[in-house]
């Protein structure tokens, strides 16, 4: 199987878990996911299959979207629901216009340093493992953007939120800033992924649609292939250069080929549309290939 399989994850098993139950079960030698997602929250988890395994990290360039649910008035040392509350503080009465006010600060383009219960290496090792081991180091702040950030509703202790932003977010972190800037104190309580990159929630597959599928033998899983999105169509925000056949075979064996009017990063398709290679030109006049699908 070659192609990407957007899995709907459930809550519990990591991201990796997930790819580890989906090789097995489909019987593919290669797969990765797409941009991690914290083991309590669900949604959107695209998997590369095969060939598509050589794009994985270009889909994962791609904004993401969610639907929140955070918690007021509790800190916990992991910023989620998961962990020990380390702080507690009365709620201020709460009103659309309060709460518009705190959003506003953070929307757009800031500086957001990552939670030390997180997959972010520092030194070699993930901050989720020093964390664990009881150790707090610092982090450098990196640049991300909230492009939207909505409150669809709201009581006395929490608010539901949808939000799109760039990769490299995070949501936990906006839940903790967010209940400081009302003066409470929040934490993350669900997260649900709804987009990642061009992939969307109604193209997924529950884990336990794919589990049941491959139980049913051949049948099943050419049931679970027909769900597969081609490597193409997962960088449609990278220019197309069409190829003919004969080109096409000098792609595949990484013969740079002369171009006219192109710049910059471009996915090679060929004469069928599927997807060759990820390719920059950066002279103006030959394509430089990134990635060779097989």
């Amino acid at each position: 199987m070659h192609g990407i399989l957007v899995i709907d994850k459930p809550a519990g098993p990591t991201s990796f878990d997930v790819v580890r139950r989906v090789r097995s079960l489909l019987g593919v030698k290669k797969a990765g996911h797409t941009g991690t997602l914290d083991p309590a929250a669900t949604g959107v988890l695209p998997l590369c299959l095969g060939d598509a395994t050589r794009v994985a990290g270009y889909i994962t360039e791609g904004d993401k979207a969610y639907d929140a649910v955070v918690r007021l008035g509790r800190e916990t040392d992991t910023l989620d629901a998961e962990g020990r509350v380390v702080a507690e503080a009365p709620v201020p009465a709460l009103g659309a216009e309060l709460l518009e006010e705190a959003l506003a600060r953070f929307r757009g383009t800031y500086p957001q340093t990552p939670p030390m219960y997180s997959a972010v290496r520092v030194g070699g090792k993930r901050l989720y493992e020093l964390a664990r081991a009881g150790e707090e180091v610092e982090r450098a702040a990196r640049q991300v953007t909230v492009h939207a950030l909505e409150l669809r509703d709201f009581s006395t202790t929490g608010l539901t939120l949808s939000l799109r932003c760039s990769k490299g977010f995070f949501v936990r972190t906006l839940a903790q800033e967010l209940g400081r800037a009302l003066g409470c104190g929040a934490h993350l309580e669900a997260l649900r992924r709804t987009a990642s990159g061009p992939f969307r929630l109604a193209q997924a597959i529950p884990l336990a649609e794919v589990e049941a599928r491959a139980k049913e033998g051949p049948e099943g899983l050419a049931a679970v292939a027909a769900r597969l999105v081609p490597a193409s169509e997962a960088l449609l925000d990278m220019p197309a250069w069409t190829v003919g056949r004969e080109d096409a075979v000098r792609v595949r064996h990484g013969v740079p080929l002369e171009v006219q009017g192109v710049s910059g990063r471009v996915r090679v398709v060929g004469p069928e549309g599927a997807l060759l290679a990820v390719a920059e030109c950066r002279d103006g006049r030959r394509l430089h290939y990134l990635r060779v699908l097989a």
